[in-house]
């Protein structure tokens, strides 16, 4: 069933409604060697708002600080009627030790700079950006609880996270009567479904609403890309150039696996009359558990197709064409849970269906 930025989602365990695609506004802002200039970015933001969007996505690391500042810029005057999500735990300051992590210190810090940043009075979803193994969990649920409380934050999440850590602390909150958390950001598109191993099921079992963040694989599943841009072949992708292609190169999204997999989605989008980057977003969107992939992008030529992605339904041999290409192991135990010695040993023969609810 084709969607609308305004057939809104409920968060995970929560009543909070979202649109199906976020607008992630890492290009806001041309710090990084790329991006969008104030201009375009405002261009950005009021295309979004136009088809519908609410949610909105952001980090205050992104663009060295761009992002957060524009887009408070742009929200003002109409604040209440947008989620804003924004994450702590990146340093945010070269000499200062506690200006990064996921402890209590910093994550009070990266709050208050935040709302200063963004002109606003409250966060909507906070994210833990990323895990260090340095904080004790209790104390990342304590300060989170404690901002809520406060109303300084309303919602609580995780972004790059271990999922044994993830479950840890939802029933550490769930036991202790703190709040919970309702979502999870995790990298996941058609070149990286490593979260299908565990990140995923967990999420799924925790009442995580999945928010996806590189869902086109940083512009590898949009057709951006060829073999020249390999890695170590002289092109503009080679690792340290100050530009988006030399960022997923030295990343390690341009390989030969990524290329055959962005070769099939590019085969599907030629028989349907589609964008690459729709298919690879169809595609994500129609994963259970997903609830906002997060997109982003540095014209508004580029969000419209994007967002127009809402609009592809893939048929059944072409998703199995596109699960195929880009199946990655599961591992153990998941696949001897999966398979058929795993089933024989727990049910032998007989029949057993699992309802959800």
């Amino acid at each position: 069933m084709a969607l609308t930025l305004d057939t809104y989602r409920l968060l995970g365990r929560s009543g909070l409604r979202v649109s199906p695609l976020a607008l992630g506004t890492a290009t806001f802002g041309t710090e990084w060697g790329w991006g969008a200039e104030k201009d375009q970015a405002r261009a950005l933001f009021d295309t979004y708002v136009e088809h519908g969007g609410n949610f909105l996505d952001t980090a205050p690391t992104y663009t060295d600080g761009s992002s957060e500042r524009l887009l408070g810029e742009f929200l003002r005057g109409r604040r209440d009627r947008f989620v804003v999500a924004t994450k702590y735990t990146t340093l945010r300051t070269a000499d200062d030790p506690n200006s990064g992590g996921p402890h209590r210190k910093n994550l009070f810090a990266s709050v208050e700079a935040s709302l200063r940043a963004l002109d606003t009075d409250y966060i909507d979803l906070l994210h833990l950006h990323v895990w260090d193994s340095t904080t004790p969990v209790e104390e990342v649920l304590r300060g989170l609880d404690d901002l809520v409380r406060t109303g300084k934050v309303h919602y609580v999440a995780m972004s790059n996270v271990p999922a044994w850590q993830v479950s840890r602390m939802q029933a550490v909150a769930d036991l202790r009567g703190w709040t919970p958390l309702v979502a999870l950001q995790p990298e996941y598109s058609l070149i990286n479904r490593a979260a299908e191993r565990d990140l995923l099921p967990m999420a799924r079992e925790m009442g995580l609403g999945v928010t996806p963040f590189s869902p086109i694989g940083g512009g590898v599943l949009a057709g951006r890309y060829t073999r020249a841009d390999l890695a170590g072949s002289g092109s503009p992708a080679r690792p340290g150039a100050s530009n988006r292609k030399s960022v997923n190169a030295a990343l390690g999204m341009v390989t030969e696996r990524s290329l055959a997999i962005a070769e099939v989605v590019q085969d599907i989008a030629t028989e349907t009359g589609r964008l690459p980057a729709q298919i690879a977003l169809a595609w994500v969107l129609q994963v259970r558990g997903v609830v906002a992939p997060i997109v982003g992008a540095r014209t508004t030529e580029q969000l419209r197709g994007n967002l127009d992605a809402l609009q592809v339904e893939l048929t059944t041999e072409q998703l199995a064409r596109l699960d195929a290409v880009s199946a990655v192991e599961l591992g153990s135990p998941h696949d001897l849970l999966a398979g058929d010695h795993g089933r024989a040993a727990t049910a032998g023969t007989l029949t057993i269906e699992r309802r959800r609810p």
